[in-house]
């Protein structure tokens, strides 16, 4: 089962859950973002990541990186989904 802690303040700061698989998830309490890694500085710094593109930051998707990651053509009920996603 997993569990977590997390810092006093319920506005600010990171709760870090470990997982039954033994990934820890890192999520932001302020925005609820979360990522995860295999020890806590991973998560913390795929958190820093996701947040940054959470808030604006990162290059926008284009329709050649879909296509280059094989997602361009899934749609709603697709069922089979490309092989790296799988």
């Amino acid at each position: 089962m997993a569990s977590a802690t997390r810092d006093e303040s319920p506005e600010e700061g990171v709760e870090f859950i470990h997982e039954d698989d033994g990934k820890i998830t890192a999520r932001d309490l302020e925005t609820g973002v979360a990522s995860f890694g295999e020890t806590k500085t991973e998560a913390l710094r795929m958190l820093a990541e996701a947040l940054e593109l959470h808030e604006g930051g990162g290059e926008p998707v284009t329709d050649e990186d879909l296509e280059e990651w094989g997602l361009d053509d899934i749609g709603p009920g697709t069922k089979e989904l490309p092989e790296f996603m799988g």
